[in-house]
């Protein structure tokens, strides 16, 4: 079936409030929605709804619900072709290997060598799989910092996939808390989890920031991994250093390369000490210890 994208820009608190609007609006439909930041530094968030059928009923109905909301936005479309997404993912989703880690979907089980740590990633959620720069410096780093630290806590942060949490599990052999935002990505987290035998070691929470019970119950941590974006990991610094153990480590990644400094100050001002950055593709991977 064709679909059409229907598309606006905003800034992020706008582009959160038509958000809710037409998830409430479209419910009944169904109809697939998302944002995607386009820019961070200029506030820059793509809204996007994908519409079938009359798609001109429906563009009417989301100018009806912008004017409702005293926004005024041209709105684009974008014709999208009827391709199977889970076979062109199946296709584009190429191994990785960083490390000793050797990230893929199913379709490339048989190319694992002897000796790596493999990880296998359902190919239609393939964010935060490693193909990232992020996330394949994270791998990178982790290993190293597994290896001659030897955690026995740790806590992935905004996991996503959980990509990095079942990194570590296999690594060390230690428990691991993941935690996101993000209802769905928990969902996809646990699966991970299960697919790649580590579910006795990876626990799985929805919860925003480090206000939920189950830090109080897990901190301090011996390491934390964060794949995030850079402003948001600054604001952490603080709640980073009260849940670390002294002497623990912590993983940040999500970051350009001109944010590099800046997120260093925000955590030696944490009594964090710097200790490696990774580069890759544009994208570093900082390692701090408290």
């Amino acid at each position: 079936m064709v679909q059409t994208r229907l598309h606006f820009t905003a800034g992020k608190v706008e582009a959160d409030s038509i958000f809710a609007a037409l998830e409430m609006a479209f419910e009944d439909e169904g109809l697939p929605l998302a944002v995607l930041e386009v820019d961070e530094d200029r506030d820059v968030h793509e809204v996007s709804l994908y519409a079938d059928g009359d798609v001109d009923a429906v563009e009417a109905r989301l100018r009806d619900i912008l004017s409702g909301l005293s926004l005024s936005k041209p709105i684009e479309r974008e014709v999208l072709p009827d391709i199977d997404w889970v076979a062109r993912s199946l296709e584009g989703l190429k191994p990785v290997r960083a490390g000793r880690f050797f990230v893929h979907g199913a379709h490339d089980r048989r190319k694992r060598h002897s000796g790596e740590l493999a990880i296998e990633i359902e190919a239609g959620l393939a964010f935060g799989t490693g193909h990232h720069g992020t996330t394949a410096g994270c791998l990178e780093m982790l290993e190293r910092v597994v290896r001659r630290e030897h955690p026995r806590n740790a806590l992935d942060l905004g996991t996503g996939s959980a990509v990095l949490a079942i990194a570590v599990a296999k690594l060390a052999h230690i428990p691991v808390l993941a935690t996101d935002i993000d209802s769905i990505a928990v969902r996809v987290a646990a699966a991970n989890a299960r697919l790649n035998h580590v579910k006795a070691l990876v626990e799985t929470v929805t919860a925003p920031g480090f206000h939920h019970p189950i830090f109080g119950k897990r901190a301090p941590f011996d390491l934390i991994v964060a794949n995030i974006l850079a402003r948001p990991l600054m604001r952490l610094a603080p709640e980073m250093a009260r849940h670390i153990r002294l002497g623990g480590s912590i993983v940040l990644s999500g970051i350009l390369d001109r944010q590099c400094n800046a997120v260093i100050s925000a955590y030696v001002g944490q009594n964090f000490r710097h200790v490696r950055t990774l580069h890759r593709e544009g994208w570093v991977t900082i390692h701090l210890k408290h």
